[in-house]
């Protein structure tokens, strides 16, 4: 540790810290403790710099036009871009973190603001970290300590080989009993012990699932054997217990039509291999079938199918649901009882606040498919682009896996529903838009835009003059339309 001495023009000692490093012709990494904190201390650190280049006014655009409408968030990342800082978090859509992250590296950028995500695996240059935040929020425990690995990871992206010869960590403390118990809990402390995933039940079977269809092992020796060698066993130590635990599994699995026990050997079945194929939960799998065969009791709808896949260990965290908003999820969920493939619990178990965040996420997907656009899914359910895009590519999978479920279980009625659901989440649209959806080039904004104009369908593509496409898309689109139609010739085609 060394003393390092910084001129001190405004209160915030963040400030200070961050001019400090763009005097000397630095960059640095600013690590905060939430999404919101990331984006307002950059924005505070722009204030404090007139800095308006060519290059950076570039890259402000770019990142502006990355979404077909700017949310809030966009607009906020491209006025700090303009003046050389970016804020990085989950929220911003990937090309924008890939604009920042290049940015940076290439020396446009001096200053990110982030989250700890950026910590982990991304190898960028930072002469300086600057760690605002040693406490969290967890859920049910309030403000905690975050893990000493973690810390070691943000104040290790200081000084790197590659760019620099030194490097320096700092934290930002108020009082000196606080400064002591940094020093005592991170810089001097011991990191946490690692522990095995396969202690987690979810991860180990999944595992053996995995195991037992690529044949890697087949009977019940082999399969204890293969654990044993483990660094899950090795950290377990009790080996009769750990082989309870194994064959607790393997119950649950043959219990759920994955496996079948023949001749005293495993072998998985046809949908065992598939959902091993697919990465899938068997857990998950296991509830997808349940709820496919009900849906021979409902009337299949896209939200009840958009339900289904929202409630399993995949798409978890949900959002939240807000005290404030608890009696309006709740009501709007009794208005769907009895249109759902998986049953509401009683208010009184354990797993109701769960479910209901859950239902709350399938509020989210249904009105994207309803075509709101990221601005409205931010303001109505504090969902950033780049969450989205995730929860929208977890969404995609389940749904492709339901679809392979439902071959295998011969429920091929279904798959049609299911598909239709699953193009409208892709593109987030209303169901009168999936034919103008087949021509390449057409997103979800243009269909509309041509839906508007009366151009419904491919015959009416067919129909339409050029020149009228021509005002709604642009000539090169017009034309490239019309062609996929099997209309070449545009003259003839207004005869």
């Amino acid at each position: 540790m060394k003393l390092v001495s910084v001129e001190q023009k405004y209160k915030d000692g963040l400030i200070n810290l961050a001019l400090d490093t763009l005097d000397k012709k630095k960059q640095a990494l600013v690590f905060v403790n939430s999404k919101k904190s990331a984006e307002k201390e950059a924005e505070e650190i722009s204030k404090k710099i007139n800095l308006d280049t060519e290059e950076l006014n570039k890259l402000s655009n770019q990142v502006l036009s990355v979404l077909s409408k700017a949310t809030d968030q966009c607009n906020r990342l491209s006025d700090c871009v303009k003046k050389g800082i970016a804020f990085h978090h989950a929220g911003l859509a990937s090309e924008q973190k890939r604009l920042v992250e290049d940015a940076f590296r290439q020396g446009k950028i001096k200053i990110i603001c982030a989250t700890p995500t950026l910590a982990a695996g991304l190898d960028i240059p930072a002469w300086r970290v600057i760690i605002r935040d040693v406490k969290r929020y967890v859920s049910k425990y309030g403000m905690k300590y975050i893990p000493v690995l973690e810390f070691l990871q943000m104040a290790g992206r200081a000084g790197r080989p590659k760019y620099d010869k030194d490097g320096e960590a700092i934290v930002i403390v108020q009082t000196e009993n606080e400064k002591q118990t940094i020093k005592e809990k991170f810089i001097y402390g011991d990191p946490e012990a690692i522990y095995s995933k396969l202690a987690v039940e979810p991860v180990l079977r999944t595992f053996l699932l995995s195991l037992i269809s690529a044949k890697i092992v087949r009977s019940r020796k082999e399969i204890v054997e293969f654990f044993s060698k483990t660094f899950w066993a090795y950290q377990y130590k009790d080996l009769d217990l750990l082989e309870q635990i194994i064959e607790k599994m393997l119950t649950l699995l043959i219990k759920w039509d994955l496996i079948q026990l023949v001749d005293d050997y495993y072998r998985a079945t046809i949908l065992g291999k598939r959902i091993s194929e697919l990465y899938l939960d068997p857990l998950t799998a296991h509830e997808l079938v349940i709820g496919l065969k009900r849906a021979k009791e409902i009337k299949l709808n896209d939200f009840a199918i958009l339900h289904l896949i929202t409630n399993t260990l995949e798409m978890r965290p949900y959002l939240s649901v807000k005290t404030k908003e608890f009696d309006q999820i709740q009501e709007k969920s009794a208005l769907m009882d009895g249109y759902l493939l998986k049953h509401e619990p009683s208010m009184f178990d354990s797993e109701y606040d769960e479910w209901l965040s859950g239902f709350k996420t399938t509020l989210m997907f249904n009105d994207w498919i309803d075509e709101k656009d990221e601005q409205y899914l931010l303001e109505e359910y504090n969902i950033r682009p780049g969450e989205l895009r995730v929860k929208l590519e977890t969404a995609d999978w389940l749904l492709y896996s339901l679809t392979e479920i439902a071959r295998i279980e011969q429920l091929q009625d279904l798959i049609k529903e299911i598909n239709k659901t699953r193009f409208r989440l892709k593109y987030g649209v209303k169901e009168e838009l999936l034919t103008l959806l087949r021509l390449e080039g057409i997103g979800r904004v243009r269909a509309r835009k041509l839906y508007r104009a009366g151009v419904k369908d491919l015959g009416a593509i067919k129909k339409s003059k050029i020149e009228d496409l021509e005002k709604l898309l642009g000539k090169q689109l017009a034309l490239s339309i019309k062609k996929q139609v099997g209309i070449e010739d545009e003259k003839n085609n207004n005869k």
